[in-house]
């Protein structure tokens, strides 16, 4: 197993292992296993969750947090043939009951905490076998708890089809119930082949792990390091405070989060030039990344090579990806929005208009090609995300896009969510212009523009972060540039920081949740500097 022409993600472990058998798998705090022995820990797991579940389980949850527990289980899962399904014990307990109600476990992997909220979400009775390395651990009634013993240990990674899942994941689920999303061994070994010809990754890099184990990117973190026997780092929320020093006491050289961390490394002084001497490559993703924090970034890592990745769940991970240099890629952006670049290598890309026809320059991007899954756990969630078009089945990625720059180079610009333009008396509003034009506020340092709708119609509210409250008339004088005056927002807020989700994306929905409930609260507010 793990050949050229094997497809099992476990292979990226294996040739790990073949390359630094005594070093670091992962880093978690205090908790560090090398190569050989989350190998030999992961082939006791597999064997005894084959032995707890007839031998041929589908998928297995993982339930825990970052540490031991949830790495061994990743890696048990697909040593045992079976699907991993990562779970977050402090999640809501309604949300991951429907996740497990979705996904065909055969079994759970659950650290302390994650056997604790097990009997609310199995339920009595409940008979899928749990593996919980805690002897302290408690498990509900009726659980039935798998025993790890030597005898059942493999001798070797059960073998794999390309077509078999690999990985299932869940959709933020932000306007209604998560949806699963497959991913196949074909995919990942199309994503992590094109990866290793991009990157030079080696074991002695060490690399980040700023994303939670349920959320995509945190797949690229993992497998690069372990198909390059380099260290996975868990970043603890302590290290953000000493950025500098967290990252030059770890040897951390790659570097990967969502945006939103540029703004706090900013806040806690770690962007200073110079400060962040030994990262290689610095990678962002989820969320739109501004010129000027890649800029920013860039001058605190000199030595760093940044990247803008961009991808949806539904297209393994990422998709696209952009090389910051800060001579060209300016000129590329749109509304000061790094560009997302070009779709990787063996896919296809078509733009559509607003009516559904194929567009030359703009449009929503749809993708076809081998990193697609083969469709949604629950076959209802396909309808309108995928298209048959030319004789080829796209995903509707529900982003805008355009092309920009060479053609031969097949570059394009983030422009927003469809779903981001909104209107307001009439007047259609791109959210991300408004955004856009906010950071040339002095005094300004991040704004966020949100639609809340009120019983006058679509109102709009900017939620931003600086040192002083800023005058409304600040903001009226720089947004009168691009928008109706009738249509200025209600509300500038001052927050000493943006709220961020799980995935450490910047929480539009809270934000908009809020705007909501304070324009109820005050009607017919005529665009003052209120809430600062």
């Amino acid at each position: 197993m793990g050949g050229p022409a094997d497809p099992a993600l476990a292979g990226r472990f294996l040739r790990g292992l073949a390359a630094a058998p005594r070093g670091a798998a992962f880093r978690a705090g205090p908790e560090t296993l090398t190569y050989e022995q989350l190998h030999e820990r992961a082939l006791r797991w597999a064997g005894s969750l084959l032995a707890a579940s007839d031998g041929a389980p589908a998928a297995v949850g993982v339930l825990a947090a970052k540490g031991a527990t949830a790495y061994t289980g990743i890696l048990a899962a697909l040593y045992a043939g079976a699907a991993v399904v990562p779970l977050r014990p402090d999640f809501p307990q309604a949300r991951t009951r429907a996740m497990l109600e979705a996904a065909p476990l055969s079994a759970v992997v659950a650290d302390g905490p994650g056997a604790a909220a097990l009997t609310g979400l199995l339920g009595p009775g409940g008979d899928v076998p749990v593996l919980v390395p805690d002897e302290g651990a408690v498990l509900g009634a009726g659980l039935r708890r798998v025993d790890v013993r030597d005898r059942h240990a493999l001798d070797a990674p059960r073998p794999v089809q390309a077509a078999d899942t690999a990985y299932m994941l869940f959709t933020s689920g932000s306007t209604g119930r998560p949806k699963g999303v497959p991913l196949t061994h074909g995919n990942t070994r199309h994503y992590f082949e094109l990866l290793d010809r991009r990157y030079d990754f080696t074991p002695d890099d060490v690399l980040s792990q700023t994303f939670d184990l349920n959320f995509d990117c945190s797949l690229f973190d993992l497998f690069c390091a372990w198909g390059a026997g380099a260290t996975a780092h868990w970043i603890p929320p302590q290290g953000y405070r000493d950025l500098p020093g967290h990252l030059a006491d770890h040897g951390v050289t790659v570097w990967f989060s969502t945006p939103s961390a540029i703004s706090l490394a900013r806040r806690t002084g770690a962007l200073t030039p110079g400060a962040l001497p030994g990262l290689r490559w610095s990678f962002f993703a989820g969320e739109a990344l501004k010129c000027q924090d890649a800029a920013d970034w860039q001058r605190a890592a000199p030595s760093s090579t940044v990247e803008n990745l961009y991808g949806p769940t539904e297209f393994t991970v990422t998709i696209a990806a952009h090389r910051w240099d800060p001579d060209v890629s300016p000129d590329l952006a749109v509304n000061g929005v790094v560009p997302i670049g070009a779709v990787h290598e063996g896919h296809e890309q078509l733009l559509l208009d607003a009516d559904g026809r194929p567009a030359a320059d703009e449009g929503e991007l749809c993708i076809a090609g081998p990193q697609m899954t083969p469709g949604y756990l629950d076959p209802r969630d396909d309808e309108g995300r995928f298209l048959e078009h030319g004789g080829r089945t796209w995903y509707r990625t529900g982003d805008r896009v355009r092309r920009v720059g060479d053609p031969a180079e097949a570059h394009l610009a983030y422009l927003g969510r469809m779903d981001a333009q909104v209107q307001v008396q009439g007047w259609r509003v791109e959210l991300a212009e408004i955004d856009h034009a906010l950071a040339g506020v002095a005094g300004v340092t991040e704004a966020v523009t949100v639609d809340a709708a009120t019983d006058d119609g679509t109102r709009l509210v900017v939620y931003y972060t600086g040192p002083e409250p800023v005058r409304a008339a600040a903001f009226a004088k720089q947004l009168g540039e691009v928008l109706p005056r009738g249509i200025l927002p209600q509300r500038y807020v001052r927050l000493d920081e943006l709220p961020l989700n799980a995935n450490r994306k910047v929480d539009r929905k809270e934000l908009r949740n809020r705007a909501a409930t304070a324009l109820a609260a005050t009607p017919g507010t005529d665009g003052g500097n209120r809430g600062n």
